[in-house]
């Protein structure tokens, strides 16, 4: 394949993000040929970086979502930022920002104000609840935005709610954000013009809470909170073998349970037990039809468990931890591991799980704050003088 043919090679992106939201959405635009250009604070840049040191010093949150962009300091309270913003806007496709409520509309980039100017201009607007409504102004953080859409209320154990174990607040505006501003780039080569697309956290999050709003349908019961285990579907969910290590399982229909009472359990007289006849049965009675698995589990470890379970066509999956996934064998035999380059060397990095057939993914390096400010600013029109006179002033 030939790298110089990507689905968006000659798309250029602004980008005025910080934390995960935007840059994630950034990432996948940068992975698929874009060139993005991180607009980062003078001095320490995107706080991400701050997040923590893991990557041998790097912040796996920043290390995870920015690869493949380039990085312009730029203060943009400064009074010569509007200028330098003004001049990257003449030649970009997207602008995409994360900044505090109302920021980027002081800034004067709101998509009103732009597309005067930019008609081609497609600008994705990213915040926690929207820009109208009561809750406009509120500050808007991944775990917060997880309890206000109910996730923490379906989350965790029967007397304790518990968060995602990653930014999924984050991860679904990111990805709704980058398919949206596909969408508007596809609108855009019928009609020639620019799009805003926003997005509010608050709502990606609602419409990943599908199942449980409409399980809860004119005032029915929620799902109840059930740990690793399935709300409403039983068996479905962690199962400790003899050797303590745990197994996932899921049934979802009578006759998977059939299967896995004759020929997991071996005990095909459970098939036609009336206590455990039907989904609805089994979950009403969990804790029994949790002890009748386990007593059988306990004679094996969890190889044989798996191995049963795998010959009899019954779902079912390890518990893994991260350890594990850097070296899941199925990950591996795929080839999905790459490298890219960063301040602190070559770092693996996961290839993006949906790409074209007919395209290779981007897997461009992690830059350094600032590294790309004197390039940037040169392609844009400023002299060396003129870089060096922003540098004294500290607007970049």
């Amino acid at each position: 394949m030939n790298d110089s043919s990507r689905p968006l090679d000659g798309v250029t992106v602004l980008a005025l993000e910080h934390a995960i939201a935007a840059p994630f959405c950034t990432r996948q635009l940068a992975d698929l040929g874009a060139r993005v250009i991180k607009v980062e604070r003078p001095g320490g840049g995107d706080f991400a970086r701050a997040y923590d040191e893991r990557v041998r010093g790097l912040a796996s949150h920043f290390v995870w979502t920015n690869r493949g962009k380039e990085s312009l300091t730029l203060d943009l309270k400064h009074p010569e930022a509007a200028t330098v913003l003004e001049r990257l806007l003449a030649d970009c496709d997207v602008l995409v920002q994360n900044l505090a409520p109302g920021a980027a509309a002081r800034l004067g980039l709101s998509f009103e104000t732009l597309h005067a100017r930019h008609r081609r201009l497609i600008v994705c607007d990213i915040s926690g609840y929207g820009d109208s409504g009561p809750y406009r102004d509120k500050k808007a953080y991944d775990l917060l935005i997880q309890s206000e859409a109910g996730f923490l209320s379906v989350s965790g154990l029967a007397d304790e709610p518990a968060k995602a174990g990653c930014s999924i607040a984050d991860i679904a505006a990111g990805m709704y954000a980058y398919s949206g501003i596909l969408a508007a780039l596809l609108q855009r080569a019928r009609t020639g013009e620019g799009a805003r697309v926003e997005v509010s956290m608050l709502e990606c999050m609602a419409e990943w809470m599908g199942y449980p709003l409409y399980y809860a349908f004119d005032g029915a019961p929620p799902p109840p909170r059930s740990g690793a285990a399935h709300a409403t579907i039983y068996p479905y969910g962690p199962f400790a073998a003899g050797d303590g290590k745990v197994v996932m399982l899921g049934l979802q229909n009578e006759r998977e349970w059939a299967v896995f009472c004759e020929q997991v359990l071996r005990r095909p007289e459970l098939i036609d037990d009336p206590r455990y006849a039907s989904t609805s049965k089994r979950s009403a009675a969990r804790d029994e039809v949790k002890a009748l698995i386990e007593h059988v589990f306990a004679t094996l470890g969890v190889e044989q468990v798996i191995a049963r379970l795998d010959a009899a066509g019954i779902a079912n999956a390890r518990m893994n931890d991260m350890h594990d996934l850097w070296r899941h064998p199925q990950l591996r035999a795929r080839g999905r591991w790459a490298t890219v380059d960063s301040p602190v060397g070559r770092l693996p990095a996961l290839l993006p799980p949906a790409l074209p057939s007919t395209a290779t993914a981007r897997m461009a390096p992690i830059p350094a704050v600032g590294e790309h400010t004197q390039a940037i600013l040169a392609r844009i029109g400023y002299s060396p003088d003129d870089i060096a006179r922003l540098r004294a002033a500290r607007a970049v």
